[in-house]
C-alpha cells in the first residue's frame, strides 16, 4: 500500500478553508433521500473538520442528470449537522458565501456535474475550485476512478489529503488484494465483459470464485448448457481457459420463469422459453460450505435479478456471511442494500460505498484519485 496523506494527521486546521469532495450521491425519490448510507459514511470527515474549527465547503454530484439538485441532500444532512446550502458552484454568490464562513461552519454547494468542465477535467475549472480553499480533501472514493476536475484537477493546485471514509475504503479494499486464506470471492450482477479481468485475477489468487447473477449465464452457456431467454453479455466464452478452471464455481441449480411458471431446476434443464432469474437451493448450499471455511470473503453484486424481486439467494448469502467468522468486504449498491434491509450491517467487516471504483481498484490496485493524492504535491 502506498501511504495516503490523511486529513486526520494535518495540524492547524482552525480557520482554514477546506474543500471536501464528498460522495453524497444518494437515492432520491420525489425530492426525499430514501437511503442515507452514504450520508452516514460522509459524516466522520465533516464532523472532524467542524470540530477542528475549519471552514468546510462540500461538493458532490447527484445522479447522472446535470439538472439534479443538492437540495434533498442538504435537508437530509440537516438531521445531523448545521450547514448552509447554495445551488451553484461558480459565481460571485458562491465566493461571497465562502468568504462569510465562520470557523466550524459548513457550506454545501450545488451538483458538480451541472458543469461540463467537471467531466472534462478542465484546467481552469479545477484551478477555480482550488482557489476556494487552503486545503483539499478527497472523501469520495466511490467516484475516484473518474479523472474529473474535482478528483484529479484540484489536488494539483493546493495541499491535498484523504478523508476518513476514503482512507477506510483504501485500507479495507487493499486487504482484499492480499487476503488471509482460504479466500472466497462472490461476484454477481451483469456485464461480464467489464468483470472478466476481475474473475481472471481472483481465480489466480483466491481459493474459490463463485459467479452468480446474469454473469453466470455467460459461463453456463459456454459450458454447453441451454439458458433459454436469459440475459447475456456481448461476449462468447466458449472454449476459453476460464471455463476449465475448477475453482471458478457456477450455479448447479437455478430459479427460472417461463411457460411452466416459476420453478427451481437443475442448470441443465432450462427450457427455450425460460429465463434464469436466481440461483437455487443446492447452489446456496455449495456456497455455504465455502463461506464456512473462508477466512476472507469478498462480495460484489447480487446473485439474482435483485431489482426484479428475485432477492432470496442474495439475502440468504448475506445471512450466511454475517454468521461466519471470515473478514468480509462487500460492495455494490444492491448487495449493500440487501444487507441493510436485513439489519446485518454491523456483522460485516466492511461495507464499501463504491461500485465501479471498487471494481477498478480490485482489478488495478489504484485509482486516478489515489494517484492524485499520492503524487508529489505543491
Amino acid at each position: 500500500m502506498v501511504p495516503l496523506p490523511l486529513i486526520t494527521d494535518a495540524t492547524n486546521l482552525r480557520g482554514k478553508r477546506i474543500l471536501v469532495r464528498t460522495s453524497l450521491d444518494v437515492p432520491i425519490e420525489e425530492g426525499i433521500v430514501v437511503n442515507d448510507f452514504r450520508i452516514h459514511k460522509a459524516l466522520p470527515t465533516i464532523q472532524f473538520l467542524m470540530n477542528e474549527g475549519a471552514q468546510v465547503i462540500l461538493i458532490t454530484h447527484v445522479g447522472r442528470d446535470p439538472q439534479n439538485t443538492t437540495a434533498p441532500i442538504f435537508h437530509a444532512l440537516q438531521k445531523y449537522i448545521s450547514l448552509t446550502h447554495l445551488e451553484a458552484i461558480l459565481g460571485d454568490e458562491v465566493t461571497e458565501k465562502i468568504n462569510a464562513l465562520e470557523n466550524g461552519e459548513v457550506l454545501l454547494l450545488g451538483n458538480i456535474r451541472a458543469y461540463g468542465e467537471e467531466d472534462a477535467n478542465d484546467a481552469v475549472f479545477g484551478k477555480t475550485l482550488a482557489s476556494y480553499a487552503d486545503f483539499y480533501v478527497n472523501d469520495a472514493f466511490a467516484v475516484s476512478h473518474r479523472p474529473h476536475a474535482s478528483i484529479v484537477g484540484v489536488p494539483s493546485h493546493i495541499p491535498s489529503f484523504a478523508g476518513i471514509t476514503f482512507a477506510e475504503e483504501y485500507t479495507h479494499l487493499s486487504r482484499a488484494l492480499t487476503p488471509e486464506h482460504p479466500a472466497l470471492f462472490i461476484i454477481g450482477g451483469a456485464k461480464f465483459e467489464t468483470k472478466l479481468p476481475l474473475i481472471e485475477r481472483y481465480a489466480n489468487s483466491y481459493e474459490h470464485v463463485f459467479v452468480g447473477g446474469a454473469l453466470a449465464n455467460d459461463l453456463i452457456k459456454a459450458k454447453g448448457y441451454g439458458i433459454g431467454k436469459s440475459l447475456l453479455s456481448p461476449i462468447d466464452l466458449t472454449g476459453t481457459p476460464l471455463i476449465q478452471k475448477t475453482n471458478i464455481l457456477t450455479p448447479i441449480d437455478v430459479i427460472v420463469m417461463g411457460k411452466r411458471g416459476k420453478c427451481v431446476i437443475d442448470v441443465g434443464d432450462v427450457k427455450e422459453d425460460e429465463k434464469i432469474l436466481d440461483v437455487g437451493h443446492a447452489s446456496i448450499e455449495m456456497i455455504a460450505q465455502h463461506i464456512r471455511n473462508a477466512k476472507t470473503i469478498l462480495w460484489n453484486g447480487p446473485l439474482g435479478y435483485y431489482e426484479g424481486g428475485f432477492d432470496a439467494s442474495t439475502k440468504t448469502v448475506a445471512k450466511l456471511i454475517a454468521e461466519s467468522s471470515a473478514f468480509s468486504i462487500v460492495g455494490g449498491g444492491d448487495t449493500v442494500a440487501a444487507i441493510e434491509s436485513l439489519g446485518l450491517s454491523e456483522k460485516f467487516g466492511f461495507l464499501s460505498t463504491a461500485g465501479g471504483a471498487m471494481l477498478e481498484f480490485l482489478e488495478k490496485g489504484t485509482l486516478p484519485g489515489i494517484v492524485a493524492l499520492t503524487q508529489p504535491q505543491i
